[in-house]
């Protein structure tokens, strides 16, 4: 710890068209430089796209994301430059290796690591043999200089740092892509642990996002492999987690929040923040000099026991995915200490949300399996989708979920793999086109990454076994029948809201028909033209009743006496019935031939 800050010094800022990709074979160089050329162009051109444009009457006109990131197209342009040559070097449409992926995410910088990180736990994205190379990728970054960091404090706090730090550390705690961390003392005496932002990382990373957005817009057709179909969702998430990363404030309240919902529970907590010294670039929340859950060593020779600590700590994290409804999203093990006795989570910047509604769809599902019920299970997954159900083949989604149920209904709820089972759902879900909530998949990824945890550092603590008392709670008597009554509270006021509408638009339609206004719309699936269609089924018919109708009459005048008197035969049949007879199969033929031709039509186009 260094009594003095050092001066202030200047931080230098570093510097840094839309159309439609064109298919091509990447077997050759030449193929590879005109999709570079195409995508490139794409890029660029999208740089002047109007919807990132505002106007005005006394300013001229300027992107959005410029005016709010201070992103100049220079710099955009040279980025893009960069970027591409890059990839290109990495030769990704002649197939790319995991290994090589994650060499050229760490080459991209920080921004595109970051996205390495988020894809590592997407499986239902990326192959498994991806997910497990990027796990690699670097979390630690060489830190800033410690004048920077001063110069960021100064900046915030508005001069000098004397009356709210007594002292600072020089050496940062940990530094990452968007922060770096120094022990400092308060002027009122307590310890307290610094966040401080990378200058212009959220200029940076923004552009990058931005970049990467168009990148995946213009490259994606290019690449061959389901693993590469849904990398839109990842850049979207990527910005979420940016905007969330780069507003300290939001982890100043999310440890607020954490803490509050921690308070009946002993053993768990997180470092409490001071609020009015929080802002958007500095987090200061209170030193927590523990034992990180990664060297269970150091635990046991401070007296823990591992298996103790592990049990409490998946007793809570299900706490607070299925009843408090907020959770670290990344609990790895830099993220959780002992001390004090306690369990503290540390580094609330990524967190997970569930409502009630997803919550009790999540138990909807779980109670599903074990009851072994697929059409239940069914409904409760497409309650949870973000899209129309009716663009799903609901057909090949029951054979899906018959599999699910069969893997997962054979066990009880004590044996349960809840982490696996959220895994076969969500790839399950990306087959049948379903859209899940990211929740879903930031729930998923929490119990993997705990799960990991345990096993390398607890090995002697079942995660399943806990959970599946926590879920057991829910299955009681009583709280089964307090859950089904919520349900059917609920069900029961979106009938009635139902009902009501229905009312109010049976009146309407009641007056519109009294006042001759009402029209009826008819839809025939699988038919271009149902008028035209009913017309020929109308001339069908007509055809047929002819037909019928002749073969009628001249049968009757061949069993009739006055046949044997006629005086004009053809081949022994009264020349009438032969004329009736004709003409019959005649309008047979005729219809037959018709149907034939317009099954033959049908088909061939």
């Amino acid at each position: 710890m260094t009594g003095e800050p050092k001066d202030k010094v200047n931080v230098a800022v570093p510097e840094g068209s839309s159309g439609t990709v064109p298919h091509a074979d990447p077997s050759t160089p030449e193929a590879q430089d005109a999709m570079w050329e195409a995508a490139l162009a794409g890029v660029e051109g999208e740089l002047d796209e109007d919807d990132s444009m505002t106007i005005g009457l006394l300013r001229g006109a300027r992107r959005n994301d410029a005016s709010r990131y201070g992103i100049s197209s220079k710099r955009r342009h040279a980025r893009i430059l960069q970027i591409f040559g890059i990839v290109r070097k990495y030769d990704i449409f002649g197939g790319i290796t995991p290994v090589k992926f994650r060499r050229m995410l760490e080459e991209l910088g920080p921004t595109f690591v970051k996205a390495g990180q988020i894809l590592s736990m997407r499986s239902e994205i990326l192959p498994e043999r991806f997910c497990r190379e990027l796990t690699k990728l670097r979390s630690d970054v060489d830190p800033m200089p410690y004048e920077t960091v001063v110069a960021v404090l100064e900046q915030e706090y508005g001069g000098s740092l004397g009356d709210v730090f007594d002292a600072i550390g020089e050496h940062p705690l940990g530094s990452a892509s968007v922060a770096q961390v120094h022990r400092a003392r308060l002027a009122s005496g307590e310890d307290v642990a610094v966040k401080v932002q990378r200058p212009h990382v959220r200029e940076v990373m923004a552009q990058d996002i931005d970049i990467m957005r168009s990148l995946v817009r213009h490259l994606t057709p290019f690449f061959k492999g389901d693993q590469f179909l849904d990398l839109t969702s990842v850049v979207e998430e990527l910005w979420d987690t940016f905007r969330e990363e780069t507003d300290f404030l939001v982890e100043a309240r999310n440890l607020e929040e954490f803490r509050r919902n921690s308070e009946s529970c002993k053993f768990v907590t997180c470092p409490k923040p001071y609020m009015s010294l929080c802002t958007k670039h500095v987090v200061v929340m209170e030193y927590v000099e523990g034992i990180t859950i990664s060297s269970p060593a150091k635990l046991v020779d401070a007296g823990y026991d591992l298996t103790e600590i592990g049990t409490k700590l998946v007793d809570n994290y299900a706490t607070q995915l299925l009843d408090d409804g907020f959770f670290h999203a990344d609990p790895h093990p830099g993220n959780i200490e002992v001390y004090g006795g306690q369990i503290v989570f540390l580094d609330l910047g990524i967190t997970g949300r569930l409502s009630p509604s997803l919550r009790r769809i999540m138990r909807d599902m779980i109670f599903s399996v074990a009851e072994r019920d697929t059409p239940k299970l069914k409904s409760a997954l497409l309650r949870l989708s973000l899209g129309s159900p009716d663009e799903v083949d609901h057909a090949a989604l029951l054979a899906d979920l018959d599999e699910v149920v069969d893997e997962f209904g054979t066990v009880s709820l004590s044996e349960l793999d809840l982490g696996s089972f959220l895994g076969n759902i969500i790839s399950l879900a990306r087959r049948n086109g379903i859209e899940l909530p990211g929740q879903i998949t930031s729930m998923a990824r929490g119990l993997v990454t705990l799960e990991g945890v345990l096993d390398e550092f607890l090995p002697g603590v079942n995660m399943i076994d806990i959970i599946s008392q926590h879920i057991r709670s829910h299955t009681d008597t009583m709280a089964k029948v307090k859950h089904d009554a919520e349900e059917l509270a609920i069900r029961g006021k979106a009938a009635t809201k139902g009902l009501l509408g229905a009312a109010a638009q049976a009146e309407l339609a009641m007056s519109m028909l009294t006042r001759g206004q009402l029209k009826l719309n008819m839809d025939f699936v699988g038919s271009e033209d149902p008028i035209d269609d009913l017309s020929h089924i109308a001339d069908r018919l007509t055809l047929g009743v002819l037909s019928v109708g002749f073969l009628i009459a001249a049968s009757a005048v061949v069993m009739s006496g006055w046949a044997e008197h006629a005086r004009f035969t053809i081949l022994d049949v009264p020349a009438f019935a032969f004329v009736c007879y004709v003409i019959a199969f005649a309008l047979a033929f005729a219809i037959l031939h018709n149907i034939w031709a317009r099954h033959r039509r049908k088909h061939s186009k």
